[in-house]
């Protein structure tokens, strides 16, 4: 068989033959071969492999290889055996090298088809010692990829024991110290790169597995690049170590550096240069933190002389950095720290002020809001530089010239960014350079970590955790032994409240709550998840309620005969059920509201009315102020019916009767967004005669509004909610079927707030459907927040008679007074409609920033709004707000403005933004204002908060428990956090013992001779510090 299968795939026969009749012989692998056919087989396979001219032949090399391997294994164990692995390993195949990566593959796809047999063991001893040569002998980055690609898939292979893995490690930072690449193409660079990843990739997970070995792999690292030897230069490609290092580590490691006498000024300057130089791997994660801490901490022993070298050095290589975009953020840390601390001589500065304006004029031209972002700190940094070194016109006047449209730091601040930047001031300063490594930051929050795109749910938790009066009810409910998605959302609440962690992962709850149509680590809409959130929650809390009134009845009737108990069962269920819903819900209670919509046919007047719950409200954009071609609001026919509303839509099927929980939304979602819309002055008893021009002037009048509302620059939240309430005409393809009429007629629809939520949700429909291009395009106009919101609610002093749902039909206009009373509701009954302004204030509001629902990212900012409100928020004799579209409309300037600045202005640090991980304090201002600095970062979901209600929470208990205002968490909730917090603090007393111990140890010592293995190795731990993995320095994903 080795001979037909030799002779075939050297023939020139064509191609597919030979393919065929390979995997004739790769199926024949199955029959009995004898030992010598075998022999023969592997032998002939080996040879393809490694020495085939042509890929085909390798790849059937490889086919046939492990086809005959699996069928006949131990044959293969015996061919496959150490003398081998030996050979390739020491003297190659032939004509082909043993550094040839060809090699390694071979021996990793022999290891795979033997990992269950016992000589197995015998190649991972010899692999073990085998690795450590190879290591040794410098190879290439191809073949030390290769090699580390082979030791991470097979573990076994790495060197045990403390003086080998040691040994390993060192040798293998100088290995990446020989690396060099070999091509300067793109793609020739990207791969180089991947493989230098590949190899750091693998000394990050021996010193995750054995921490012992990192700090003498760090001080090997220091040995090669503190190194003098001027025919040698170290690779740039040691900077993908630096991400490896835990941050934890920094104070410690930079003051033994500065401190060790044995460390000569010489050493330290190369090495710094070299880390300087390592701001070019495209890469390199925190490599400019490392360098400013050893700059700071060189300041801070008064080593100036070797700061004034490397600077004078290193600062045009470090300028020359800024025009590299994925290195920038790093080089411009660096640059500001060398400019600002070099403050006895203007040497530097001047160094790098003739190539200033042609970076200047480079980011001009690139538009992009990083590179304007970018200009705005080089700008301040130049002032800064001009300021203090002034005295040369000549040389600053073109720069000023190019920077004359930047915004100019005051005096004040620049005064204060020298005095604070200069070398005598980084006496006591060395912990400034370390940004907050563990525990919450100065706001107190906590942070949610990103889980792979998943800041659509952390920005809509960390909005419905900061509405104060849901948070408290959710804390106070017992669901003792409930797996519910409720009881996740306690245990998420109550974490935020109470944990010291930075940022806690919501990792149980996310995979809880995901709708099952959202693919993970994909980005989505958080408005969708928003919902199908709150519908979960709403329909799992009227489930358990029934099921628990069903138990309770059965408990009752245990005397019935087993003949009855199942229709019983059946009943009581059903008598639950419907009992359930009149109970509300704890998200009816907080985010539930009902409106009122009413169709009246314009030919036989006639009106049809229905109540629908909702618990958000979809805003669409006001049409565009040209209104020549004057239309109705877009509606589809299909859903212009007597007994279904297109502004409706139902979140979830409810029984007959009851009253589902809705989102209500204009145009049917947000898939369509209106370009032309008529909106009409509503009168409730329109005249029966000369019905043509009554609408004529309702249509004029409504043209007047319409360019009321979009005439201004800026549309406005009111702006959107007036819209939405405006009365709209169906007609044309949107006509309406009239029941009366029994056909399709002109009608007029209007809506109306009849029962307001204590919080409103309001979204706007930012993303539009664009027919042309199969896409949802995103509206990026700015729109105005009101802090404070006055919603008109029409409320009715008694029920009506569509409160089940239904439609009241059959209703003529022309029936005033009592008669339209009485058709309209049962009979005695007189509805009298009371409009009210129910004041509302801003409580959160989520933010999209990108072009495209399908992508970008979310971010939220929030505020704690108490059940009262700010007193003095709204004055209602002077207040303007939304108001009905027949009343006057919000003006420009209104009293509720004023009140918003001057509250504002009393509450500093009241508005938190919540960014994944990271919380700080920000202001109402910046809220306002973020669509104007960024034009794609946009306003999306409102959260309101309605004033002067407690939801019947009483915040000052008496038993003096609540913290902050939140009530006490229950046992086994507590009793989670309280371990949880434990373990955080010994995480962080193990990180401080094992600095303490570093600092304390004679390993610490920097000594460019490299390690002695007679010192104790330290004890650097994968949990070291941070609050979970010291090594989890690795940056995520955002979005």
């Amino acid at each position: 068989m080795d001979k037909i299968l030799e002779g075939l795939v050297s023939s020139s026969h064509p191609l597919p033959l030979k393919r065929v009749i390979v995997r004739r012989v790769v199926e024949s692998a199955e029959t009995p071969l004898s030992q010598a056919q075998c022999r023969a087989m592997f032998a002939l396979s080996t040879r393809l492999v490694l020495q085939g001219p042509d890929p085909f032949q390798r790849q059937v090399g490889r086919q046939v290889l492990e086809a005959y391997g699996r069928y006949h294994r131990d044959e293969f164990e015996a061919f496959f055996n150490r003398g081998l692995v030996l050979g390739l390993l020491q003297r190659g195949y032939g004509e082909l090298s043993n550094r040839d990566p060809a090699i390694l593959d071979y021996i990793q796809a022999g290891l795979r088809l033997i990992m269950s047999c016992p000589s197995v063991l015998e190649l991972f001893e010899l692999l073990q010692v085998e690795a450590l040569r190879l290591v040794c002998e410098r190879p290439a980055p191809p073949l030390c990829a290769r090699l580390c690609q082979l030791l991470g898939d097979f573990p076994q292979c790495l060197p045990r024991g403390r003086k080998l893995s040691l040994a390993f490690c060192q040798q293998l930072v100088r290995s990446i110290a020989h690396f060099q690449s070999q091509g300067s193409r793109e793609a020739e660079l990207r791969l180089y790169v991947s493989q230098v990843t590949q190899v750091s990739g693998l000394l990050r997970s021996v010193w995750k597995a054995e921490p012992d070995t990192l700090l003498p792999s760090l001080q090997e690292l220091f040995a090669v690049i503190s190194a003098a030897d001027s025919s040698f230069e170290p690779s740039v490609a040691l900077a993908s170590l630096v991400q490896h290092i835990p941050l934890q580590m920094i104070t410690v490691l930079i003051r033994s550096l500065t401190t060790d006498p044995n460390v000569k000024d010489a050493s330290m300057t190369q090495a710094l240069c070299r880390m300087i130089d390592w701001l070019s791997w495209p890469l390199a994660q925190h490599v400019e933190t490392w360098v400013i801490a050893l700059l700071k901490g060189l300041a801070a022993v008064q080593k100036f002389t070797i700061l004034i070298d490397v600077t004078l050095l290193k600062i045009e290589l470090v300028f020359n950095r800024l025009w590299f975009p994925l290195v920038r953020p790093g080089a411009l840390a660096v640059l500001s720290h060398m400019l600002l601390s070099f403050q006895h001589s203007p040497e530097a500065f001047h160094l790098i002020v003739p190539h200033v304006v042609g970076l200047v004029h480079s980011f001009k031209r690139d538009g992009l809001p990083s590179s304007t972002a970018f200009l705005m700190q080089l700008t301040e940094l130049i002032h800064c530089m001009m300021y203090h070194y002034s005295g040369f016109p000549e040389l600053y006047e073109p720069i000023l010239e190019a920077v004359k449209d930047m915004p100019k730091p005051t005096e004040e601040k620049i005064k204060l960014i020298l005095s604070q930047s200069a070398w005598t001031s980084q006496s006591s300063s060395l912990p400034s350079c370390l940004s907050r490594l563990s525990g919450k930051s100065e706001t107190g929050k906590t942070g949610l970590i990103n889980l792979g795109n998943t800041c659509y749910m952390n920005s809509v938790i960390q909005a419905l955790f900061m509405a104060t009066d849901f948070r408290r009810h959710v804390l106070s409910l017992n669901l003792n032994g409930c797996n519910s998605l409720m009881r996740k959302l306690q245990h998420l609440f109550a974490f935020l409240a109470h944990t010291q962690r930075e940022a806690y992962a919501p990792r149980i709850f996310f995979e809880a709550s995901r709708p099952p149509w959202f693919t993970p680590r994909s980005q989505q809409d958080c408005s969708e998840y928003l919902r199908f959130l709150l519908d979960r929650l709403h329909e799992e809390e009227r489930t358990l309620k029934a099921l628990s009134s069903a138990k309770t009845s059965e408990s009752i009737m245990n005397e019935e005969s087993q003949t009855q108990e199942a229709v019983h069962k059946a009943q009581v269920f059903a008598e639950a059920l419907c009992m359930g819903s009149e109970e509300r819900t704890l998200i009816e209670k907080m985010f539930g509201g009902k409106l009122k919509t009413t169709i009246c046919c314009l030919n036989c007047k006639s009106m049809s009315q229905k109540e629908e719950a909702f618990t958000d409200l979809s805003l669409a954009f006001c049409p565009p102020t040209s209104l020549d071609n004057v239309g109705p609001k877009c509606m589809e026919h299909s859903e212009v019916e007597d007994d279904y509303m297109v502004q409706t839509n139902t979140l979830a099927t409810s029984p007959a009767g009851e009253t589902p929980l809705n989102n209500l939304e204009v145009n049917g979602g947000c898939d369509t967004i209106i370009n032309e819309g008529t909106m009409k002055d509503f009168s409730t008893e329109p005249n029966s005669e000369n019905t043509t021009n009554s609408e004529l002037n309702k249509v004029q009048d409504n043209r007047d509004m319409s360019q009321t509302l979009v005439g201004k620059n800026t549309l406005s939240v009111t702006d959107l909610l007036n819209y939405f309430l405006a009365p709209e005409i169906l007609s044309g393809d949107n006509k309406y079927y009239c029941e009366k009429c029994a056909s399709l007629q002109n009608a007029e629809k209007t809506m109306q707030i009849i029962e307001e939520p204590e919080y409103l949700i309001l979204t706007l429909l930012r993303f539009s459907y664009d027919p042309k291009c199969h896409i949802r395009r995103k509206i990026l106009d700015n729109v105005s927040l009101p802090l404070v919101l006055e919603l008109p609610v029409k409320r009715a002093t008694s029920a009506l008679a569509v409160v089940s749902g239904g439609w009241s039909v059959g209703v003529e206009i022309s029936d005033i007074g009592e008669n339209l009373a009485k058709k309209l509701k049962p009979s005695g009954a007189d509805e009298v409609t009371c409009p009210q302004l129910v004041p509302y204030t801003l409580s959160s509001v989520v933010v999209h920033s990108g072009v495209s629902s399908e992508s970008g990212h979310y971010y939220s900012y929030a505020r704690n709004v108490t059940g009262s409100g700010p007193s003095g928020l709204c004055h209602q004799s002077t207040a303007l707000s939304l108001v009905s579209p027949q009343d006057k409309l919000l003006t420009e300037e209104s009293p509720c403005t004023v009140v918003e600045n001057e509250l504002d202005a009393e509450m500093p640090k009241e508005w938190f933004l919540f960014n994944d991980s990271r919380v700080t304090f920000t202001s109402f201002q910046s809220v306002q204002k973020i669509t104007s600095r960024f034009p794609k970062d946009t306003a999306y979901v409102l959260f309101y908060k309605k004033q002067n209600s407690t939801c019947g929470f009483n915040t000052n208990s008496a038993n003096g428990l609540w913290v902050n205002g939140d009530p006490p968490l229950q046992k086994d909730l507590m009793d989670a956090i309280t371990k949880d917090n434990k373990l955080y603090l010994q995480e962080q007393e193990l990180s401080a013992r094992t600095q303490a111990l570093q600092a304390a140890s004679a390993s610490c010592s920097f000594r460019p001779n490299g390690f002695d293995d007679n010192d104790p190795p330290g004890s650097c731990g994968p949990t070291g510090g941070g609050g979970g993995g010291g090594f989890s320095t690795v940056g995520r994903l955002v979005f």
